[in-house]
């Protein structure tokens, strides 16, 4: 029987300092230009040091998947709220994740760009959790529509929109007047308004080129 997610992730403080050196590594030279040997390298170890932790490089890639799209998914989750009006809603949410994506910009993109290197299985999984955080805010976006706050003609196609543009973040940033995930979360959550045809643009709000 594999083991569960959880089990791969491992909590141990070793198992944590060999993701933190994969993914500096794979955000640098892809993962398929990286070896174990250059991980464990960086952590001045022998690459059998590695092997009672990750038995492979494709197991430490979906411990990395899985914890990033978990943490993601949890601030998500914990943006929301759940009383307030939808545009509230969705600008909470939306400037949370972009602002996550900006932090941890390196996790992020080899959590987004790596997922074909996966197994089927673990393929699965990680899918599962981008379908959960997709599912919230599509959610919020139909609450809008459905009480006229919001103007869209399809709700899903303005949800993957949204998703799309948050997990293209760690493409670029940092970059030009954008190197604190502060400024990323407040240009992004105008943004989902904008897309969602709530209202009037805020005050002081970058405009689209």
């Amino acid at each position: 029987m594999s083991e569960s997610p959880n089990q791969v992730i491992s909590p141990s403080k070793a198992a944590a300092r060999i993701r933190a050196a994969a993914v500096d590594a794979f955000a640098t030279s892809g993962y398929g230009g990286t070896t174990t040997r250059e991980i464990a390298a960086r952590l001045d170890m022998s690459p059998a040091a590695m092997y009672p932790h990750y038995r492979s490089k494709e197991e430490l890639l979906f411990a990395i998947s899985y914890e990033g799209h978990t943490a993601a998914l949890d601030v998500v989750v914990s943006a929301d709220l759940p009383d307030e009006a939808p545009s509230t809603r969705l600008q909470a949410m939306i400037g949370a994740f972009a602002s996550w994506q900006a932090t941890h910009h390196a996790q992020a993109r080899v959590v987004q760009y790596e997922l074909n290197a996966l197994t089927p299985e673990h393929y699965r999984d990680v899918v599962k959790l981008r379908r959960d955080i997709t599912r919230i805010v599509r959610a919020v976006v139909d609450a809008g529509a459905a009480s006229g706050e919001f103007t869209v003609p399809d709700g899903e196609g303005v949800t993957l929109a949204l998703m799309s543009l948050c997990v293209d973040i760690c493409r670029w940033f940092p970059a030009g007047a954008y190197t604190e995930p502060e400024a990323v979360a407040d240009l992004y959550a105008d943004l989902a308004m904008r897309m969602v045809g709530a209202g009037e643009v805020l005050p002081g709000s970058s405009e689209v080129g």
